[in-house]
């Protein structure tokens, strides 16, 4: 299995930027599709972003598309959200997953289920 540690979130005010890190450790970091998800408080974890095992493929959600991009290093076995122009609403704690069959697209790639393994979490917050 593979292991999963996220860093980079902190507040920041609206406007702003911030980049997350995923660290994976363990299995071959190149087999994963992966993915970005957040979980504001009181409502459910969603889908943020997902990438291919090649990076040649990514994925965002409506409410983040134009301000954030997905990429990855398979070199360094570390995927990255570069976020910008946040938002207050982006606020909650970011995941990181990974899913370990080939790639299905966006209808898999968007859903929980799809992902084995998932990171502690690292909190974002947006001042308004």
């Amino acid at each position: 299995q593979v292991q999963l540690v996220e860093s980079g979130g902190g507040l920041v005010q609206a406007g702003g930027s911030l980049r997350l890190s995923c660290a994976a450790s363990g299995r071959t970091f190149s087999n994963y599709n992966m993915g970005w998800f957040r979980q504001a408080p009181g409502k459910e974890r969603e889908f943020v972003a997902a990438i291919s095992r090649s990076g040649g493929t990514t994925y965002y959600a409506d409410s983040v598309k134009g301000r954030f991009t997905i990429s990855r290093d398979n070199a360094k076995n570390t995927q990255y959200l570069q976020m910008s122009s946040l938002k207050p609403e982006d606020t909650g704690v970011y995941y990181c997953a990974a899913d370990p069959e080939p790639f299905r697209g966006l209808s898999y790639g968007r859903l929980r289920g799809t992902y084995d393994y998932w990171g502690q979490g690292t909190q974002v917050t947006v001042s308004s």
